[in-house]
């Protein structure tokens, strides 16, 4: 089976697409297109480059997430540290240890740039602040006066996953030297799956997205540190709660994270191997109900009802 794939922004809790991944791959899924948010960018992109499943399980298990979180001198203040950083950076971390990372298990597989890949077969979102636009990358690069080769892949993941106030945000130097700052991509479309999507479709897309029972947040606001955080864990964490329409509900992995936040980056062994069973299961049980002609129908009925 054929399809394309939208992967939802989620920190750490990606590892759970590892296990969807393994799941399709049994059921012999060849990947079309594939798009990410943040988490999903990470995963979408080694996908995108020939990575399976079991490869990315074992280099996520030989990634120490703790260095994720790339701290500086000042970072090791309690409170008051991570508030300079914030005023003097626009983020309490630097965001370079995933990129050093993701370009080095790309260079693997041959791939630098987004020219190192077949057109169209990834696509990474990312949110430019200065100009209040999404970018759909390497789609908008045009936008810069840049083309697919001036942009590495590794790059356009650490913009879609410099979660604001948590990430320094990356500041884009155009051709022409103008300056963007680049941030999380779900801080516009956390779950992009409407990327791919035509009237009458050669082939399913399938979302991947994460689903809590509530968002968790600090009940106690000491600090304006803590304001910002619970400012981002909000709108991240909102996106698992909104509801989903009938059309794109039918055709979403719904994959439970338990209590795992998207900032939780040092998780234990037992959280990963949750993560894991979690996007296994919730897959094969996706898998073992889709009926794609049925869904087609109901496109089809929809866009006439357009009319």
């Amino acid at each position: 089976m054929k399809v394309d794939a939208v992967f939802e922004g989620g920190g750490a809790r990606g590892i759970a697409f590892v296990g969807a991944i393994q799941a399709m791959e049994e059921e012999k899924v060849q990947w079309q297109r594939i798009a990410g948010t943040s988490a999903g960018a990470v995963i979408a992109a080694l996908l995108a480059s020939g990575y399976k499943s079991y490869e990315i399980r074992k280099h996520l298990k030989e990634l120490d997430f703790s260095k994720l979180r790339g701290r500086t001198i000042l970072n090791r203040i309690p409170i008051f540290g991570s508030l300079l950083e914030l005023m003097f950076n626009l983020g309490i971390y630097k965001n370079d240890y995933l990129e050093t990372w993701v370009d080095s298990l790309l260079s693997e597989k041959g791939i630098k740039t987004f020219a190192d890949l077949p057109d169209g077969k990834l696509k990474i979102i990312a949110s430019d602040v200065s100009n209040g636009q999404m970018l759909i990358l390497p789609d908008d690069l045009n936008r810069y006066r840049m083309t697919p080769s001036d942009l590495k892949v590794s790059t356009a993941v650490m913009m879609s996953a410099s979660i604001p106030f948590f990430f320094r945000p990356v500041i884009w130097k155009s051709k022409d030297r103008k300056k963007s700052y680049i941030l999380d991509g779900g801080l516009l479309s956390n779950f992009p799956i409407w990327l791919f999507d035509t009237d009458n479709p050669r082939f399913p897309t399938f979302g991947f997205r994460f689903v809590k029972d509530k968002v968790n947040i600090d009940a106690v606001i000491p600090t304006p540190l803590h304001l910002f955080k619970n400012i981002f864990k909000t709108m991240l964490q909102a996106h698992d709660l909104r509801h989903l329409n009938e059309e794109t509900n039918e055709r979403t992995i719904k994959i439970s994270s338990g209590n795992i936040n998207t900032t939780d980056f040092e998780l234990s062994e037992a959280e990963i191997d949750f993560l894991y069973k979690s996007g296994y299961t919730s897959t094969k049980d996706f898998l073992s109900k889709w009926d794609f002609d049925q869904h087609k129908i109901k496109r089809m009925q929809k866009a006439i009802r357009k009319l």
